[in-house]
């Protein structure tokens, strides 16, 4: 029967990380997938494809939020050796879960056409947007779902088989990427539509492997997970009330994001097309802050359920030299390096884009350092439940970001490298933040 030893030692971090870091390196090697094969498969598709994905991205936010506040309560609970109590959180999550991507589905398949033609101008951009809704939407239920099945597992540490998992996701995405993109083994080319369909078809593959393994699981036989728990209100309100705010930030970062590209835009294509070639690599470089952050999320829960709150602060360091140490490894290469990690992927017919980044690579990894310290504290403070707490946090450096970012690039412009310095701003903004109010201590006496 599974259970988590408590200790801050570096072997228990890595050892809860590493599969969700592997996780978040799965959701990123699928978009890519689906990028490069509608790369060779039209422009269109391709242009499309960019759009519409930064639009699904923020409906995935929406299940992915919510699923860490059910993370956060699972892990507490779990902590605590309330076991029947975290499967009962468990059953509330995925309900939850289930509720919110029926209506989902039901506003994108009813209200998508009227939402894009509001922002693409382009008829046949439009219509490959809502072709790739009308199929993607259907993912929804097996992805917010599925994320309930990974908040669990995740919750209460034993983090695995979400590697697995992940490998079916990935293999057969790829393969119906292939088959339905290009129209092989006797289907039609499907293009966008069929990009849209495979990672739906690869997110029920994967969802179903997910309750197989659950059902036969004998080391959650404890928590009780297939019998029928009485559901109060109060859990309901208490799961709403910790993820909303992680759903609002998630929204904001977002939101944040795009304002900052609209500014660039007006500055000219190559700066555009420069910083789209940075937000890429810091994406797939920011893999293992994602990891680590999601992890120091269930260890500090289950640290604090299990009244070990003076570890709380020595395991978030830890976490962050680890971090940091990771990023630092898998950074360096790829910043002195760009023309040779780059061009498989973005090299095209030429160098000339990767050449012209090449000077704002060490701002990036300026920045990387800094979001891996700001990442890590301020998960760690959303671990502990001051969900809220954390929503000020990052709504204030949100307002300073944007307003930075405007004079920086509206009004004073100096380059990319000023441009970009709104990254760091904000981290070290929320870095110093987060930790003052780690160290308050206000956080030992929430209760939920």
């Amino acid at each position: 029967m599974h259970r988590m030893k408590l200790n801050t030692a570096y072997s228990q971090i890595l050892s809860l990380s590493v599969p969700i870091m592997l996780g978040s390196a799965a959701q990123n090697i699928i978009v890519l997938s689906d990028n490069v094969f509608l790369y060779h498969y039209n422009s269109l598709d391709f242009a499309a494809a960019g759009l519409v994905g930064v639009f699904y991205l923020i409906v995935a936010s929406i299940g992915y939020g919510f699923s860490r506040g059910g993370q956060i309560i699972i892990a507490r609970r779990n902590g605590e050796h309330n076991y029947i109590g975290a499967g009962t959180d468990f059953q509330a999550l995925f309900l939850f879960e289930l509720t919110l991507s029926i209506i989902l589905f039901l506003l994108l398949q009813l209200f998508s056409r009227d939402f894009f033609s509001m922002f693409i101008n382009n008829p046949d951009i439009l219509e490959k947007c809502v072709e790739y809704i009308k199929y993607r939407s259907w993912g929804v239920f097996f992805s917010y779902l599925g994320v309930s099945l990974i908040a669990f597992y995740t919750g209460i540490a034993n983090t695995k088989f979400i590697i697995y998992d992940t490998i079916v996701l990935i293999i057969v995405n790829i393969i119906l990427n292939y088959v339905l993109v290009f129209g092989k083994a006797g289907f039609p080319a499907m293009g966008i539509g069929g990009a849209a369909l495979a990672s739906t078809l690869a997110e029920v593959v994967a969802f179903v492997v997910f309750i197989a393994y659950m059902i036969y699981d004998k080391a959650n036989r404890k928590y009780e997970l297939l019998s029928i728990h009485r559901l109060s209100i109060t859990t309901f309100k208490s799961m709403f009330n910790i993820s909303f705010p992680i759903v609002f930030q998630s929204i904001l970062g977002i939101g944040s994001w795009f304002l900052f590209f609209s500014f660039i835009e007006n500055v000219g294509g190559r700066d555009l097309e420069i910083s789209n070639l940075m937000r890429t690599v810091y994406l797939i470089l920011s893999i293992p802050c994602w990891g680590y952050s999601a992890g120091i999320n269930t260890l500090v829960s289950n640290f604090i359920g299990n009244k070990k709150r003076q570890a709380v602060l020595p395991l978030i360091y830890k976490t962050t030299k680890l971090n940091l140490l990771s990023t630092m490894l898998i950074s360096m290469p790829v910043v002195l390096f760009p023309e040779f990690f780059l061009y498989p992927l973005f090299g095209k017919e030429d160098m000339t884009l990767i050449l012209l980044a090449k000077p704002y690579m060490p701002i990036l990894l300026a920045i990387l350092m800094t979001f891996g310290t700001g990442g890590i504290f301020i998960n760690g403070l959303i671990g502990t439940g001051h969900t809220q707490t954390a929503l000020r946090i990052q709504t204030i450096f949100t307002i300073v970001y944007i307003v930075y970012s405007y004079l920086m690039i509206k009004q004073w412009y100096h380059g990319l490298n000023w441009a970009w310095g709104a990254e760091i701003l904000y981290w070290g903004g929320i870095t110093v933040m987060s930790l003052l109010y780690l160290k308050t201590k206000k956080w030992h006496f929430l209760k939920f």
